[in-house]
């Protein structure tokens, strides 16, 4: 069994309207991220198949400590059920960004839907924070054992 580590990140709250929506928390005592609110001064339409368009957390933070980056995700329920995801996919924050966090949202479905409404305040992404180990590079002539895979590439292990 493993306990869960913490370590301290620095947030400035940029909109004072998170107090009452909510600061990043966990919102169970077993939860790997917190859900990131969209600090909208009014409802945004997103478009089906338009370019992703970025909606701000309304708050910034300092991680500080270069073994641990944020990614955020895509909360499952808006992709599945709405079709709401993350422009990029999955964002991640380094440890030294220190300006406002933002979600890159997407509508996927196919154009010609309906545009999907976010609300002011409403939960729309998730952030976790993961440890990093940071490759230290070699540059050599060869490699110095073969792999079992070696260049297979593509599909190369099965379908």
């Amino acid at each position: 069994m493993s306990t869960a580590a913490t370590a301290p990140v620095e947030l400035v709250i940029l909109d004072p309207r998170l107090q009452q929506w909510g600061l990043p928390s966990y919102q169970s005592p077993m939860a790997a991220a917190v859900d990131l609110h969209a600090c909208l001064d009014a409802p945004l339409d997103v478009p089906a198949g338009s370019p992703a368009l970025l909606v701000p957390a309304g708050f910034a933070m300092h991680i500080a400590d270069p073994g641990l980056m944020a990614v955020i995700a895509p909360r499952s329920g808006l992709g599945h059920k709405r079709g709401l995801v993350l422009g990029n996919t999955v964002g991640v924050i380094d440890a030294d960004y220190t300006g406002q966090v933002m979600v890159s949202v997407w509508n996927r479905n196919p154009a010609g839907s309906q545009p999907l409404r976010i609300e002011p305040g409403e939960r729309i992404a998730q952030m976790m924070f993961v440890p990093i180990v940071r490759a230290g590079f070699r540059v050599v002539e060869a490699f110095s054992a073969a792999s079992e895979r070696g260049a297979g590439g593509f599909g190369s292990t099965g379908s």
